[in-house]
């Protein structure tokens, strides 16, 4: 029963986030057209990474208590919904109301999702359940802007929105209609919200774990949300370029998830952590000066590459603490929101950066910014490891 579990989640995992691929190539066009300053675009993705985030803990909590279905049905339709809504946005207002109210829906899927291969993953092999998960991810994602920037050329932006929807309420319908309903409930960690996360905080290596998500997702904003604007201005771009862009990132990502994730679970997870953020940075700092579609293309293949080093090592961290200490909802509902801290932030600091001092010193701080937390992040996991923090996991 639990390989059918997993086999539901991860196709509809991949549909949902089709969808939500989809729009990313649009929806900052659609937001500069309603008026959307550079910090306003920044906050609109701010503001689905604050709503995502806060409730993550909470559904991840819940559902080791709870099972896990019903989340992920009520997450799916949020989603299709939001599809409905975004095209009769008025202003940018409406788009941050309607962007938080995505937001919720979100904190029942992805994390939902990953504390099923979390609960699933067997010992020693928790980089490649997790590097599985990230391929329904990454594929979703990373076909999805291929698909929006086809759909916007041809048939306009609301399209695009229409298109969102329909596939996510029919991952809704295939959860709804093919998921058992008795789903796997975490038995072994029945502790509070509060208290797992007063015990998180205890432990270096836990702290480690977690800023190292924060500080590997500080460029969503600027990776994605500026890419449209950018591309937009050069001579005879289109909507499919930017798409195709943006999915070479998170296709390299999906490609490489499975082998890396074996190489997690048989190598030092820090030496590779430092590996893959030390790309990533490069990358990020390389972007404004790529000024053609094939440098452009290169420079985020190269970004997909550090992305697909680092996931499957703080996914399989991230599995080890969940299966030894705090539950996988509710471990893998704080790691996500530690994800979603590091978007917030980094969209807001890219936003002010780009007002304030311009598009290229945006990505600059944000690679410096990220090589500085990755660091003080591997000394504490080192160092947690190092000292009787790890002795006592298995009791």
């Amino acid at each position: 029963m639990f390989n059918r579990i997993l086999i539901t989640v991860m196709l509809s995992v991949f549909i949902a986030l089709l969808g939500v691929g989809i729009i990313i190539p649009v929806l900052p066009v659609l937001a500069t057209k309603l008026g959307a300053t550079g910090f306003a675009l920044g906050l609109i993705t701010a503001a689905f990474s604050l709503s995502r985030g806060l409730l993550q803990p909470v559904v991840g909590n819940l559902s080791d208590r709870l099972g896990r279905k019903g989340f992920l049905v009520a997450g799916l339709f949020i989603y299709g919904l939001v599809g409905l809504l975004i095209p009769h946005a008025g202003n940018v207002v409406h788009l941050v109301c309607i962007r938080l109210f995505q937001g919720v829906g979100a904190a029942m899927i992805v994390p939902v999702a990953m504390a099923y291969a979390s609960f699933l993953a067997p010992p020693g092999q928790e980089g490649r359940y997790m590097g599985v998960v990230n391929i329904a991810i990454f594929c979703g994602i990373g076909c999805g802007p291929i698909l929006g920037g086809f759909f916007s050329d041809v048939w306009g932006l609301a399209s695009v929105f229409y298109m969102m929807a329909t596939l996510c309420f029919f991952a809704f319908l295939l959860v709804l209609t093919t998921m058992p309903a008795c789903c796997p409930i975490d038995r072994q960690q029945q502790n509070g919200l509060l208290v797992n996360v007063r015990l998180m905080l205890k432990r270096r290596r836990t702290v480690g774990i977690l800023i190292a998500r924060f500080a590997t997702v500080l460029m969503m904003v600027p990776t994605m949300a500026f890419l449209p604007v950018m591309m937009a201005g050069w001579p005879e771009s289109s909507g499919l370029q930017t798409g195709l862009v943006i999915a070479s990132r998170t296709l390299m990502n999906a490609l490489l998830q499975y082998p890396f994730g074996k190489l997690a679970d048989r190598s030092d997870k820090v030496v590779l952590l430092v590996c893959g953020s030390g790309c990533m940075s490069v990358a990020v700092y390389l972007i404004p000066s790529a000024a053609s579609f094939g440098a452009m293309m290169a420079t985020y293949l190269f970004l997909g590459f550090g992305e697909a080093v680092l996931w499957p090592v703080l996914g399989a961290y991230a599995v080890e603490e969940g299966r030894t200490r705090f539950g996988h909802g509710t471990m893998m509902g704080v790691f996500n929101l530690a994800m979603s801290a590091g978007v917030f932030t980094g969209a807001v600091l890219a936003g002010v950066s780009m007002d304030s001092f311009g598009m290229h010193k945006a990505f600059s701080f944000t690679a410096f910014t990220i090589m500085v937390l990755t660091f003080a992040a591997a000394f504490l996991i080192r160092s947690g490891e190092a000292s009787c923090e790890t002795k006592d996991e298995g009791t």
